[in-house]
C-alpha cells in the first residue's frame, strides 16, 4: 500500500467523523460508506458515555471535531513531508493506550498505521468503544488495511516495538518487561501556566479552557499556575466563570466536595468559587475541581526551575516567557506534529 493510499483513507475518516464533532450530529450525504457506519457510530458513543461518566458528549465531540480537522489532505501533507517514508518490511507494532480522554491513543494508532506499520492495539477499559469502529470504518475506506489493524484483550505476544502509555508506575513496569524493544514508553505529565499580572479577561477565559476541558484529566490540562509574588487573583475567577455549569457533572461535584472537605478538614489555605478551588502548593500534580499555585521572584529562576523539572511537564502555556511556549487556550487542539513528550513517534516508527 502506498503512503498516499493510507493518507487517503484517512482523510475520508476525518470527513466522516466531522459528522459528530458538534454536539448535536448532523448526516452528510456525500460522506462514503455512511449507511453502513453512521448509525453504529452514533451508539458506540452512547455506549462510550455509558461506560465513562467523564466521557460526556460535549468533550467525545470536541475531541472528535479536532480529528475531523486534523485529518485532511493539507495537513496530513504538511506532517508527513519532512520525512522519507518508504516501509518495505512493515513490523507489528503494540500500542498500549490510556483512557483519561476520549480517543487519546489515536495518534499512535494514526502514527503506526501512516508509517506503513501494522498495530497490535491494547485499549483502557475506559475508552474502548470508539477506535475499533473507526478502525472497521479505515478498513472499508481502504480495503488494504485489512489485516493490519489488531485489537486484543490478552497478554501481548508477536510484536517488534511498543509505544505505551500509562502511569509512572505502570510506566516502570512497562520499561522492565518491554526492555530490549524498541520502545516509546509514556508516563504521567502535567501542564502548568506562568502568568505575570498583565494578562487580560480575554487571556483568562481562554486560560479556563486549558484548565476544565475533559475535567482537567488530560496531560495537556493546566493543573498548575506560576504568579508574581502579590499577585490578584480577581481577574483569574472572572475569566473562568463561565465554566460554572461544570458543577453540575456528578463526577466532577462529587470530586470537588471531596477535594473541598479534605482542604476545610486540614485546615489548608484556599481560594474557591464554587466549582474550582486554587491552593498553594509545590507539587505539580493537582486533583480534580483544583488547580495548584506557587509564587516566583523572577523569570530566570522559574526558567532554570521548570527545566529541571521539564521531565514531569507536557505544556507550558504562557506569553513571551519561553520559546516553545503553548498560547492562552490551545492546549487541547494540538496538531499533528505537536509530539507527546516531544518525542517524534515518525522517526521513531521509521527506524525500528
Amino acid at each position: 500500500m502506498h503512503l498516499q493510499q493510507r493518507i487517503n483513507a484517512f482523510v475520508k475518516l476525518g470527513d466522516f467523523l466531522s459528522q459528530f464533532s458538534n454536539e448535536v450530529i448532523q448526516k452528510k450525504n456525500t460522506i462514503e460508506h455512511n449507511e453502513l457506519f453512521f448509525e453504529g457510530f452514533k451508539h458506540q458513543l452512547k455506549l462510550a458515555e455509558e461506560n465513562n461518566g467523564w466521557f460526556s458528549r460535549e468533550n467525545m465531540a470536541f475531541a472528535i471535531s479536532g480529528w475531523a480537522s486534523s485529518l485532511t489532505f493539507e495537513n496530513l501533507n504538511k506532517w508527513l513531508t519532512p520525512y522519507n517514508i518508504s516501509t518495505n518490511k512493515p513490523k507489528m507494532v503494540a500500542i498500549i493506550m490510556a483512557g483519561n480522554i476520549p480517543l487519546v491513543g489515536f495518534h499512535d494508532f494514526l502514527s503506526v498505521l501512516i508509517s506503513g506499520h501494522h498495530a497490535l492495539i491494547k485499549q483502557s477499559s475506559n475508552d474502548k468503544y470508539l477506535l475499533p469502529y473507526l478502525a472497521k470504518y479505515l478498513e472499508y475506506a481502504e480495503p488494504e488495511f485489512k489485516g493490519t489493524i489488531h485489537f486484543t484483550e490478552k497478554k501481548l505476544e508477536n510484536f517488534e516495538a511498543v509505544i505505551a502509555t500509562g502511569s509512572n508506575n505502570t510506566a516502570r513496569y512497562f520499561e522492565y518487561y518491554f526492555q530490549g524493544k524498541p520502545s516509546i514508553i509514556r508516563n504521567n505529565r502535567n501542564s502548568v501556566a506562568v502568568l505575570n499580572g498583565q494578562e487580560t479577561l480575554e487571556d483568562m477565559q481562554a486560560l479556563s479552557e486549558d484548565i476544565f476541558r475533559y475535567y482537567g484529566l488530560g496531560c495537556r490540562n493546566v493543573s498548575k499556575l506560576y504568579v508574581p509574588k502579590n499577585y490578584n487573583f480577581d481577574l483569574f475567577f472572572q475569566g473562568i466563570y463561565h465554566w460554572h455549569p461544570i458543577i453540575e457533572k456528578a463526577k466532577y461535584a462529587n470530586n470537588y466536595d471531596y477535594n473541598k472537605a479534605v482542604y476545610l478538614m486540614s485546615e489548608f489555605d484556599m481560594l474557591e468559587n464554587g466549582f474550582l478551588m486554587i491552593k498553594e502548593d509545590t507539587s505539580a500534580v493537582s486533583p480534580i475541581a483544583t488547580v495548584f499555585y506557587e509564587y516566583y521572584d523572577n523569570y530566570s529562576q522559574l526558567k532554570s526551575k521548570l527545566e529541571q523539572e521539564k521531565a514531569s511537564i507536557q505544556c507550558i502555556v504562557s506569553n513571551g516567557f519561553i520559546k516553545n511556549e503553548i498560547a492562552f487556550g490551545v492546549t487541547q487542539k494540538p496538531q499533528l506534529w505537536d509530539y507527546a513528550d516531544d518525542v517524534d513517534s515518525i522517526e521513531f516508527l521509521l527506524g525500528i
